[in-house]
């Protein structure tokens, strides 16, 4: 496994001309993260949802349809919704009318709510998550949520500024090339295997897992 100043300046070469600082994302701290309100963060992670397999501009144009219809995602507000209540958002043409991303906004406002009463605020438990184990933060979301699993509980966190490396097909191939691992990880062992190695890395860089993982993406192809 190469070093980290190794993938830095071989991303430095793939992306010559270009000011590879600037595209690299900025994870909100612990106390930013915080500080988020549950709405926001349920907002966040059912439009994530609702991108799933969809173009992401298309999602975002109905998105102001879908706070009104969800309440401005208030967890609390949607987790009492009855199957009746889910079923007539199925005749609002102005959202997307897919029945089993419908069905989440209500599962994972339940676990939003249920998790807040416990800790304060979602947001609050988020960002405690220690990112040395954030595989772990990856399984909890596809356990107790719903239509989080995949790359989509990754894509929710970063979208909310939570520092999280992503399984990409570009990283995945770094990955290979670095000898981490030898084929797309889903098994426990092989994301362990995966996990350590972006924990050596941070240790080596002081750099939040988002940048190590997007300047590993820029060590393959052209």
């Amino acid at each position: 496994m190469k070093s980290f100043k190794w993938i830095y300046e071989h991303a430095q070469n793939h992306k010559a001309g270009e000011d590879i600082e600037a595209m690299l994302p900025q994870p909100l701290t612990r106390e930013q993260l915080a500080a988020v309100s549950d709405d926001r963060i349920l907002s966040d992670m059912m439009r994530r949802v609702f991108r799933a397999g969809l173009k992401h501009t298309l999602v975002d144009g109905k998105w102001p349809e879908f706070e009104k219809a969800f309440f401005g995602f208030d967890p609390e507000k949607i987790s009492l919704l009855s199957d009746e209540q889910l079923e007539n958002m199925m005749q609002n043409d102005k959202i997307i009318r897919h029945w089993g991303k419908i069905k989440a906004v209500r599962t994972n406002a339940f676990m939003v709510s249920s998790i807040a009463e416990k800790e304060g605020s979602f947001a609050r438990f988020l960002a405690q998550w220690p990112e040395d184990d954030v595989i772990s933060l990856w399984a909890f979301l596809k356990k107790e949520g719903s239509q989080l699993g995949g790359n989509s509980g990754p894509y929710f966190l970063r979208m909310i500024g939570k520092d999280t490396f992503i399984l990409t097909d570009d990283v995945v191939a770094a990955l290979k090339a670095q000898g981490v691992i030898d084929k797309k990880p889903t098994a426990k062992r092989d994301l362990q295997k995966v996990q350590d190695a972006f924990n050596q890395w941070q240790q080596e860089s002081g750099r939040p897992m988002s940048q190590i993982s997007r300047l590993l993406s820029y060590t393959v192809g052209w």
